[in-house]
């Protein structure tokens, strides 16, 4: 008997809707989705003081919803943020939930979701699979091209002062998403491409994934990467390019998709030491990680990054060896154009912080069991080293 397609799960949120200018006549699309009309905006600072949340917040007026904002998120968001938020969205009776922003926003936004009617307390959530029960209605609208927390089921929390944990449940996946790259025309050069380059990472880190690969997840991957690659140049020199924003944000969100359900390694594992330690955004520490761990990982990857020289490049000439070469030397020179940081030290890490990172880094045994590859700490210690 010949071998079938190996069993495999793949989750979604409820439902995508993508359209330019979308997030303008927001309170129009709500009223025919939802029934619910106390509503909490998760948000930050700078989005709300610069206005982009005001057609936002005027068309849900107009549509009869009572609107209330908590915009205190910020980058690596500590577990008080989840609390507050949620004393904010539960003294206005809140009953429907939107993340609108980065990824920590729509982070913080899934838990709140959950928590507003959760008898759970939030440190029994931490884990695969802890959340118990259900939560209230979620609209997630991202304003960045990279994290994908928009469609995954992941929110990962600040818990100490470089520590950080993570809550995985299917509770945590939107009942809808709403794409309007219109929101993301304002995000600055380096923003995009540290945040483009994120997105890169999820696509090729779900398709390389060692344990829940699949058949949706690479269509899904392939297809963001071909979206990014083609486009992420562009959206950093010309941010208003509606074709170029609206390809990466979609790209996006398919890689966040691919990722969901075929999770990341190496590269995230590496990188979150430097974000706990340096303070230094999710994408950007991505972005520094990823070239050396793509020629890490060439010796039991190549016939994957082969297949993804062909998406990205077109059709190949050579060997298998020498098509995954293309790839990671093609991944590396997309970098160096996006103006992106391409090294630990242009972002002031020391090189006497590299053991201590290293040690760090084989904490997130999460992911790190997805590397096609096996990682040491002392395999750890020389990626660092080679970043840097």
């Amino acid at each position: 008997m010949t071998q079938g397609i190996r069993p495999f799960s793949f989750t979604s949120p409820g439902a995508l809707h993508l359209e330019w200018g979308s997030a303008r006549r927001l309170g129009e699309l709500m009223a025919g989705w939802f029934s619910q009309r106390r509503v909490l905006i998760v948000t930050d600072k700078f989005l709300h003081q610069a206005g982009l949340l005001d057609p936002a917040k005027a068309s849900l007026a107009a549509h009869g919803f009572e609107v209330t904002v908590f915009d205190d998120v910020v980058a690596d968001p500590p577990e008080a943020l989840v609390q507050s938020a949620t004393a904010t969205g539960h003294n206005a009776r809140c009953d429907l939930v939107i993340g609108l922003g980065g990824g920590s926003s729509m982070d913080i936004a899934k838990l709140v979701a959950v928590m507003l009617v959760a008898e759970q307390p939030l440190a029994a959530m931490y884990g695969i699979g802890k959340v118990q029960g259900q939560r209230v209605p979620l609209l997630q609208v991202p304003t960045t091209a990279g994290t994908g927390s928009e469609v995954t089921n992941i929110t990962i929390l600040t818990t100490g002062e470089t520590t950080k944990m993570g809550v995985v449940a299917d509770q945590l996946y939107a009942d809808r998403v709403l794409l309007d790259a219109e929101l993301t025309t304002g995000l600055p050069a380096m923003a995009t491409a540290a945040t483009g380059i994120d997105a890169m990472v999820h696509a090729i880190e779900a398709y390389t994934s060692a344990h829940k690969k699949n058949p949706l997840s690479d269509a899904f991957a392939r297809e963001a990467l071909k979206l990014l690659t083609q486009n992420l140049v562009t959206a950093c020199t010309d941010g208003g390019n509606r074709q170029a924003r609206e390809a990466m944000l979609l790209g996006a969100t398919l890689a966040g998709q691919a990722f969901a359900n075929s999770p990341v390694a190496a590269v995230h594992a590496l990188a979150y030491p430097l974000g706990g330690h340096y303070h230094l955004s999710h994408g950007l520490t991505n972005a520094l990680m990823l070239g050396p761990v793509l020629r890490f990982n060439l010796p039991k990857a190549a016939p994957l990054y082969a297949e993804l020289a062909e998406v990205v490049m077109g059709q190949q000439q050579g060997d298998t060896a020498a098509r995954a070469q293309a790839f990671v030397a093609y991944m590396e020179a997309l970098m160096d154009a996006s103006g992106a940081p391409r090294r630990l030290r242009d972002v002031k890490v020391s090189q006497e912080s590299l053991p201590m990172l290293a040690k760090d880094a084989m904490a997130q045994s999460r992911l790190l069991i997805n590397n096609p590859v096996e990682v040491t700490e002392a395999d750890a210690l020389a990626l660092y080293q080679q970043a840097f």
